[in-house]
């Protein structure tokens, strides 16, 4: 069966993470990726280990189920071919600064004169409208911006980075739910429309869901930030032989937590009646559970807690999640064979359509100049 995007065709000119995660999730749903590289290819083809130049790991994790075309933009014959790309496409979608943009004669006014209902998404640093819209933007620079890394020195005592690529990943699942906002409202329509996708906005935004806090209420109720999130006392917690995270929410699941330690005085603490006084002892409650944890080991806490629904994990490491029977029985992890770099393990999507399934049948593709798309590309 044809995934749920099957039938439209992208452009893609993106590179490094947030625009190739983004249109590989479109590839798995089933959309035409084409991908156009400068000649010196996507920079991500060096990252990571590789067995040949240019077919990086992070590479092969991010560009799947596409296409590879090589253009020269400043060359005629080149552009030439890519405006009878974009002719032909649904989708045209770049992370390049605007600046960059229109140096190119890629703004969405010019090439809507070529594809009148084209669905154009701009992956930028910061919104167009504001007075950062000109800086660069890189994924740590962005978790700096947007107050990632000071909730960290709130809780560590320094500011730290995520130690994955969130903000650039955050803003690729943004802009796949834009892209198939605005395919949806074509579909509707006839017309198709621009989109902005801005990374320190975006990043912003979703921090202060939760830690917009007092904040929220004008005049303020309180201080920014999600007193639980902060607590010093919220992290993995030593077992006798490791480490588990077990997170009781409920007052139900903080009895069950405390009545399988043996602390019944703890488990008949009136003030686990209500979410407001379980708030306001938050940092209490985790100091008894770094006490309870310490007493057992981690196997001996998850046979104890998973009967009484606690919720509860081990710590689990990289190595671990490549050996999960859970994820193993949803076919997360498949090893295929790559037409040039052998054997690789591939991370299969996790989404599941019941009447258009996504596929991962086609492979990042190697940087090729030979290996030109043209408008009548199948």
């Amino acid at each position: 069966m044809a995934g749920p995007l099957n039938g439209i065709r992208v452009v893609d000119l993106t590179t490094v993470i947030s625009g190739p995660y983004a249109t590989q999730i479109l590839g798995d749903m089933g959309a035409e990726v084409i991908k156009v590289e400068a000649p010196g290819g996507d920079i991500m083809r060096a990252a990571g280990p590789s067995r040949s130049p240019d077919m990086g790991a992070a590479f092969l994790n991010s560009n799947r189920n596409k296409k590879s075309v090589v253009l020269n933009l400043k060359d005629r014959e080149h552009r030439s071919e890519l405006e009878a790309l974009v002719r032909t496409a649904d989708v045209f979608i770049h992370n390049m600064r605007m600046t960059a943009a229109e140096r190119l004669g890629l703004t969405y006014p010019e090439l809507q004169a070529l594809s009148p209902n084209l669905v154009y998404c701009s992956i930028v640093g910061y919104g167009q409208s504001g007075p950062y819209r000109d800086r660069p933007a890189y994924d740590d620079v962005v978790q700096a911006g947007a107050g990632w890394a000071d909730l960290e020195r709130r809780v560590r005592g320094e500011p730290a980075y995520a130690p994955t690529i969130v903000a650039d990943k955050t803003t690729a699942l943004f802009a796949v739910s834009a892209i198939n906002a605005a395919l949806f409202h074509r579909a509707r329509t006839g017309q198709g429309q621009s989109i902005e996708v801005p990374m320190y906005e975006l990043l912003a935004s979703f921090l202060l869901v939760e830690h917009l806090a007092g904040q929220t209420f004008r005049p303020a109720l309180g201080p920014p930030g999600y007193s639980r999130l902060l607590s010093p006392h919220r992290h993995p917690y030593r077992t006798k032989d490791g480490y588990i995270s077990v997170m009781p929410y409920t007052g139900a699941h903080w009895r069950a937590f405390f009545n399988a330690a043996g602390r019944r005085e703890w488990a008949e603490d009136t003030r686990l009646q209500s979410n407001a006084d379980r708030i306001a002892i938050i940092d209490l409650l985790y100091e008894r559970l770094t006490i309870c944890l310490a007493e057992l080991t981690t196997s001996e806490w998850m046979a104890l807690l998973l009967p009484l629904d606690v919720p509860c994990s081990p710590v689990n490491s990289i190595e671990d999640l490549l050996q999960d029977e859970h994820l193993h029985a949803v076919g997360l992890f498949k090893t295929v064979a790559h037409p040039t770099e052998g054997s690789i393990l591939s991370v299969q999507t996790p989404l599941r359509f019941s009447a258009t399934p996504c596929t991962a049948d086609a492979f990042a593709p190697s940087l090729s100049d030979k290996a030109r798309a043209t408008s009548e590309s199948a």
